[in-house]
């Protein structure tokens, strides 16, 4: 029936009524937590803030290892590994050092907290001297196949290390491929796991279900915010586990504006957290974990 008979505000007449009839629900499990884990930090302190995102701090091997276990301890399932490494070279030869820091930390948290799922990030960019995110020809031109094996290699190394999940952030085309033929070839096959322009959502999705055809187990949208919009998308055309990495820019501008008094964190935190679960995000990667973990409690 038209209004006046029909009123959706009845719905919303209490606070438990509303939470009865709520669509879209946040839960620690949801989530998971960054790290940025950097090596040779076990002996300066363990902990270097990352000025321009407040609460989040590069790492030491312990320390990631605690950071680990307090989102354990918080119900949240995961941890994203990024390196920082002490050197870098021309190929990003760190990435694939079975010592690195990713390599190093996924240990380390495995033994101490078994049940923490590890993501290692795959990429080559925090790796290489000139911060692309794979090798350079001779003209300065990113040169994709020979990129591709060494992501693959990265992989493996990662993979053996015990990461539970294998994330490529690189965007070189055919690395899916390549990754899952590495490690089913090494008997790794249940390890299950450049850049485009923002404007092209249907190409996000060509993306997306070419990296399902190459053996990808789950597909990431980065950034989540202004992106909701190929988060439903691309969970409709898959129908795979889709993940949203609130990232690092999105993190800072919530914490700016609640430094200038210009918002309530909890609160838009929380609203920009539930519309990304709303788009169809099954797993929301943020840097508030923590803090939200302990806000839904």
């Amino acid at each position: 029936m038209p209004f006046p008979q029909t009123r959706l505000r009845r719905l919303r007449a209490t606070p438990v009524l509303r939470d009865l009839v709520r669509e879209t629900r946040l839960d620690p499990g949801d989530f998971v937590l960054p790290l940025f884990v950097e090596e040779g930090l076990d002996g300066r302190g363990g902990r270097v803030p990352i000025h321009a995102m407040p609460g989040v701090d590069r790492l030491s091997i312990a320390g990631a290892v605690a950071e680990a276990g307090e989102a354990h301890a918080l119900g949240i399932p995961a941890v994203l590994l990024f390196g920082i490494p002490a050197d870098k070279d021309e190929e990003g030869s760190g990435a694939w050092d079975d010592e690195g820091a990713v390599q190093l930390a996924t240990r380390a948290i495995k033994d101490a907290h078994p049940d923490v799922l590890v993501i290692a990030d795959l990429c080559l960019c925090e790796y290489t001297s000139h911060g692309h995110c794979g090798l350079l020809r001779a003209d300065g031109s990113v040169d994709n196949d020979a990129s591709v094996e060494l992501l693959a290699r990265t992989a493996l190394s990662q993979a053996q290390a015990g990461a539970d999940v294998i994330a490529p952030s690189d965007m070189m085309d055919g690395r899916v491929g390549a990754i899952r033929a590495a490690l089913d070839e090494d008997g790794l096959g249940d390890r299950r796991g450049y850049q485009m322009d923002p404007a092209n959502g249907d190409e996000a999705l060509r993306e997306a279900l070419l990296d399902v055809q190459e053996g990808a187990d789950m597909v990431m949208v980065k950034p989540a915010l202004p992106y909701l919009d190929v988060v439903r998308r691309v969970k409709d055309a898959t129908h795979l586990p889709v993940a949203a990495y609130n990232v690092s820019g999105e993190y800072a501008m919530v914490k700016a504006a609640a430094a200038a008094g210009y918002l309530d964190e909890r609160a838009a935190v929380l609203e920009a957290l539930t519309s990304i679960r709303r788009a169809g995000a099954d797993i929301v990667i943020t840097y508030h974990a923590k803090d939200a973990a302990r806000w839904l409690q």
